[in-house]
């Protein structure tokens, strides 16, 4: 399993950043796949899951209305896009997918917004 995240950043707020995630070694379109984020001295959260045929979707509170989680099962790919930044969402992005009770994480990327 490989999950390859890119996309990330530094945006003054307000901005916009779209993420993406590849995924390669499993069937994709099988499978539900999450964004989830950890700032310096937090913990890791969820911020948005989609399910494997993209016809539902879950937001976390403090996201919801700003950021759009998306799929395209044909080029193995989950994207986040991130509009209205404001300086709380800084954090290191993670890839998620979860098959056979094992949790698969992608390397992260930076996101950091501030003027």
């Amino acid at each position: 399993v490989q999950l390859v995240e890119s996309g990330g950043g530094l945006v003054q707020p307000g901005g916009s950043l779209r993420l993406s995630c590849a995924a390669s070694g499993f069937t994709f379109s099988s499978y539900a796949m999450s964004w989830c984020r950890q700032a310096p001295g937090k913990e890791r959260e969820l911020v948005a899951s989609i399910t494997n045929s993209g016809d539902s979707t879950y937001y976390a509170g403090s996201v919801k209305g700003r950021f759009t989680i998306s799929r395209d099962n044909a080029k193995s790919t989950v994207n986040l896009q991130m509009n209205s930044l404001k300086p709380d969402d800084t954090a290191v992005y993670y890839c998620r997918v979860v098959f056979w009770s094992k949790v698969y994480w992608g390397q992260g990327t930076q996101v950091t917004v501030s003027s």
